[in-house]
């Protein structure tokens, strides 16, 4: 394993992946909205961000873009006395070798951690076996503690097995998995399996995370470590509210707001990444829009969006 300085603890609760922010006319990066959102997000109750993970438009961006969102961010978290905050970036490329250049220039840029999806663009030459090699090696040279992303819609179906992850979890920098999979029996199992850290031990220190803030609750009686979800950039105090109020006792508290949540959460779910751009810019007055190809959301489905988000978003006003 690849010797590193040591990197920040990733504490228990939600954590975003944030979105990147682009102008709106050349698309370039917009470095102060994007420094001003991170700072937003902490300050409402996140412990953690992602940057350039599927929400942030990864597969849109050049590897020098990825550095300086994750170098902007730090310096974002560091300015608003957030230094402790850890920052986990996106760091998937095709290949071992590429994967682990990325990781490397990304600790000097102000990660601490390393989310990786599985490889899948050669899917019928790549199995099981290829796949815990690839986490294997990576883990092996990478500075950074890796995390697996476990996202079958991104991946071509590609769906690891609770086995699999337990088995990657021996290794000693592959420290958690995201679950945006959805698979909250995969995420008990391997919560169990791992010995994973929960807002009620430390165990292990392994991390099992939730991949949507519309199974938080489920991700805590589960076993589960944190969420990283897409819907905390636009309703972070609401996610941070139910996550709360469960570890503090109010399960029934917990439990009517994890509804509202839910329900707030599937227009953004359903609209994706322009969708949570647009109720970023309709609620917090920013956001603008993804890069092309993907469509700019027409007035209908805007309207749509605020509809929808309405019920939580009041809550979210009212924290």
């Amino acid at each position: 394993m690849a010797a590193s300085a040591p990197h920040r603890a990733l504490p228990c609760g939600i954590y975003a992946p944030t979105m990147t922010f682009f102008d709106p006319v050349t698309e370039d990066l917009d470095i102060p909205t994007i420094k001003k959102h991170a700072q937003r997000l902490v300050r409402d109750g996140l412990v953690g961000l992602v940057t350039m993970g599927s929400n942030g438009e990864a597969v849109h961006c050049t590897r020098d873009e990825k550095l300086a969102v994750t170098r902007a961010t730090r310096e974002a978290l560091d300015e608003a006395g957030f230094a402790a905050t850890p920052i986990i970036i996106g760091a998937t490329e095709g290949s071992v070798r590429g994967s682990v250049q990325l990781t490397r220039l990304a600790a000097n840029a102000g990660a601490d951690y390393a989310l990786l999806l599985p490889p899948s663009y050669y899917k019928a030459q790549v199995d099981e076996e290829a796949i815990a090699d690839y986490y294997t090696a990576v883990a092996d040279a990478s500075p950074l503690p890796l995390i697996i992303y476990n996202y079958p819609g991104a991946v071509a179906g590609v769906d690891l097995d609770s086995d699999v992850l337990i088995a990657l979890a021996r290794h000693p920098n592959i420290v958690g998995t995201k679950f945006t999979c959805g698979n909250t029996g995969k995420l008990a199992r391997v919560a169990q399996g791992t010995g994973a850290k929960t807002p009620f031990k430390h165990g292990s220190g392994y991390m099992a995370f939730g991949g949507m803030c519309d199974f938080t609750l489920q991700t805590l009686v589960s076993g589960g470590s944190g969420i990283i979800a897409g819907g905390a950039n636009v309703m972070p105090k609401v996610c941070a509210r139910v996550w709360n109020l469960y570890v503090e006792g109010r399960r029934d508290e917990a439990e009517a707001l994890q509804k509202v949540l839910s329900r707030g959460d599937w227009p953004l779910t359903k609209a994706a990444v322009a969708g949570t751009k647009q109720a970023i810019q309709s609620y917090h007055g920013y956001g603008g829009y993804p890069r092309r190809p993907l469509k700019r959301l027409d007035q209908v489905r805007v309207t749509a969006i605020e509809e929808g988000t309405r019920e939580v978003m009041e809550v979210e006003e009212s924290l």
